[in-house]
């Protein structure tokens, strides 16, 4: 996806024609020879790299899809020093700026070969490992990505607020259709029924709940432990009146309670925590009837990775993308058999190019009250992720279980399509 703004970040400041001294000179040279090995390493990809200086890195067999600017030494020692994090910090603040397409840029960023010997060791050495999500933790955490102000969300999310994958059954689909198609899809997932009664663990701004109370008739009850999420989610509630069939709950999801038909987590299991997996298994285990159905919707990996440590400093702390491999570990603890699995990796890159559309048309609104920072922050957050989904780097799993002597089940998945 090429974006509406093919500069991102401050322009190159001019250059002063002041001849360098001799320091400056083996300075210089060696920043040079640093670049040009960090790109090699990489394989030589398919963005070029200019320094404040007028040096240019370009591709040796292809077309650049984009230019990385490097608008001081300070931000190229953030970039050879600090990998990830450094790049993040020094684009956020101007340091570094793209020209070009920036989706493009990152996905050749994030399709480079895995680094060996030395530089697998520094790899490591910058990753992060996330942050704690006890109780405590999860509520600091969930604070620091989704209390930024409903206002900002409304920007660039659809009208019902809806922050995780959509699904894209036809290809042009808008983004509001696409959400309502994906809350369709969870739903005949569940194969709800009018009556049923739903747990949801993590319910965003709500719409996944109303979604299933109108349309389904079902009894929802969610926990989630942002308090603007849920206050907006409950007034909503109240004044378009199903509040008798929808209730929002500002707590832990380790505290739900209750018997239920039916449960669902839609963007939340990468909030959890791997060591919090058997014990959100266990929530399900005693919520759930003996016939009960439940799905997980979250964003995952094919092996087990680290989250972007700047994404996790900056932008989404305590996250981590399992593997279904490790996602066995809230099903096998507790005896619960796996139906379906669905892979919805390019319907969330799809999504995040609707997303990151609406962003940048908003640009001058985020910079107004957030500032500069944030709002290249945000955007680099977005197109990474959309990005990351693109190079295979990250998958979005859907997962479909119940308990293993539930004899009451769909013969097909003719449901899933009616």
């Amino acid at each position: 996806m090429t974006t509406s703004n093919p500069v991102f970040g401050k322009d190159r400041p001019k250059k002063s024609g002041v001849a360098p001294t001799p320091s400056e000179n083996r300075s210089r040279n060696y920043e040079r020879y640093l670049l040009r090995r960090v790109l090699d390493a990489m394989g030589s990809p398919r963005f070029a790299v200019a320094l404040w200086d007028g040096f240019k890195v370009s591709p040796k067999d292809a077309a650049p899809v984009a230019t990385v600017n490097v608008h001081s030494r300070s931000a190229l020692n953030q970039l050879l020093r600090q990998g990830d994090m450094g790049f993040g910090d020094a684009f956020s603040n101007g340091g570094i700026s793209v020209e070009g397409d920036l989706v493009a840029m990152l996905v050749a960023a994030f399709t480079v070969p895995e680094p060996t010997g030395i530089a697998a060791v520094v790899k490591s050495l910058q990753q992060r490992k996330p942050r704690a999500n006890t109780k405590d933790g999860s509520r600091e955490n969930i604070h620091h990505h989704y209390d930024i102000g409903n206002d900002f969300y409304r920007l660039w999310l659809d009208k019902e607020m809806q922050y995780t994958c959509a699904y894209f059954p036809e290809d042009d689909l808008t983004i509001e259709a696409a959400q309502q198609a994906k809350m369709d899809h969870v739903c005949r997932k569940l194969q709800l029924r009018p009556g049923d009664r739903v747990a949801e663990a993590g319910c965003g701004w709500g719409g996944l709940a109303r979604h299933m109370a109108l349309n389904y008739g079902a009894k929802v009850s969610s926990w989630n432990v942002s308090a603007e999420q849920v206050q907006y989610a409950t007034d909503r509630a109240k004044a378009e009146g199903y509040d008798d069939r929808v209730t929002y709950v500002l707590d832990d999801y380790r505290n739900i309670t209750g018997e239920y038909d039916a449960f669902v987590s839609v963007g939340m299991l990468e909030h959890v925590g791997l060591d919090n997996y058997t014990e959100l298994g266990s929530v399900v285990d005693r919520c759930l009837t003996q016939n009960g159905r439940a799905l997980v919707h979250t964003i995952g990996r094919n092996r087990p990775r680290l989250m972007n440590a700047w994404i996790e400093k900056r932008i989404f702390p305590g996250a981590y993308p399992p593997t279904l491999k490790e996602m066995m570990e809230i099903f096998e603890p507790n005896r619960f058999s796996v139906l379906d699995v669905e892979n919805l990796r390019l319907h969330y890159a799809k999504t995040l190019a609707h997303w990151l559309a609406r962003y940048d048309a908003s640009d001058e609104q985020v910079q107004a009250e957030f500032g500069e920072d944030f709002a290249r922050a945000w955007r680099l957050y977005l197109a990474g992720s959309q990005a990351a989904f693109l190079a295979g780097g990250l998958q979005l799993f859907q997962v479909v279980f119940t308990r293993e002597r539930n004899n009451e089940l769909a013969a097909t998945r003719r449901h899933l399509y009616s």
